[in-house]
């Protein structure tokens, strides 16, 4: 899949240039976007739009005692709609465990988590489970594809548990594969592709169908530079059209494609910026 890369590292207030052929398609929005409504001024009378994902004073403990582990300690974070947000920091900081909880795949220790008005600390384990089939997208670092279905019949599965004839998901998935440049690959098992092409039917698969919220952790990390650029092109477009998105990852170039940058060290967000460089905080540039 060929797509354009952004020439030039985002300053705050741009947006990188999305790959041609997303911008072709009239998906992605243009540079220099206005930011999501969430963030006007209060003076400019627009109301703003309840957040998509709410995490409250999240905490979360491994073990107790001596050998006790705090991953999380008092995160604060609102994810709006149309948004992208970086994670980054040093490997153990918290982010993949933040991530982990805002999906309903771990509950914190302390601390709310709130998707689309439902609290998932406070939610059943069936309620959580449709949660995470309908609005959910979340990509894993190890794909967790099911080795028994074929690429298409992993991206349609969601689909079908939530009621989609099978027909349908079918093509729902394909579709998803073609915005991967995987659509010759439909009908191939896990283990008849490469890492890099796992990884993008895991992505395919998160974005399928209508997702309010897509999490991502490091999601190019199996990917070739260009593949990469156009995996966070298709992720800005899906929030473009109105999802929220949590992206982890290491790499500032990537980073660049968000709305804001949240950095965690130690389990605590230490600096929260708008697209600036994302380097000072990782090598020990900011008080933790």
């Amino acid at each position: 899949m060929s797509r354009s890369t952004p020439t030039n590292q985002p300053g705050p207030g741009d947006r990188p240039g999305v790959p041609a052929q997303a911008a072709s398609s009239g998906q992605s929005s243009p540079p220099g976007a206005a930011a999501p409504s969430a963030h006007a001024s209060p003076s400019s009378g627009r109301t703003e739009p309840e957040p998509v994902l709410r995490l409250e004073a999240l905490t979360r403990v491994h073990g107790s005692g001596a050998t006790e582990v705090h991953a999380l300690r008092g995160i604060d974070l609102d994810v709006f709609p149309g948004e992208l947000v970086a994670v980054m920091g040093p490997s153990g900081s918290g982010k993949s465990t933040l991530l982990t909880i805002a999906g309903g795949l771990d509950l914190p220790t302390s601390g709310r988590v709130v998707v689309e008005g439902t609290d998932l600390t406070a939610a059943s384990r069936k309620e959580l489970a449709a949660l995470r089939r309908r609005s959910i997208g979340y990509v894993f670092q190890d794909y967790n594809l099911i080795p028994a279905l074929t690429a298409a019949e992993n991206v349609a599965l969601p689909r079908e548990l939530d009621g989609l004839a099978a027909r349908k998901a079918r093509k729902e998935a394909l579709g998803a594969l073609e915005e991967m440049g995987l659509g010759h690959l439909a009908d191939r098992f896990p283990d008849e592709m490469s890492g890099g092409q796992q990884q993008r039917v895991a992505i395919a698969r998160a974005l399928v169908g209508d997702r309010r919220l897509v999490l991502a952790d490091e999601p190019t990390g199996a990917l070739d530079s260009e593949t990469g650029e156009a995996v966070l092109a298709l992720l800005r477009t899906r929030c473009d059209a109105g999802a929220a998105g949590v992206l982890v990852t290491h790499e500032p170039r990537f980073a660049a494609w968000a709305d804001r940058v949240v950095f965690l060290r130690d389990g605590s967000v230490v600096d929260m910026t708008l697209r600036s460089s994302a380097e000072s905080l990782l090598t020990g540039g900011a008080a933790s």
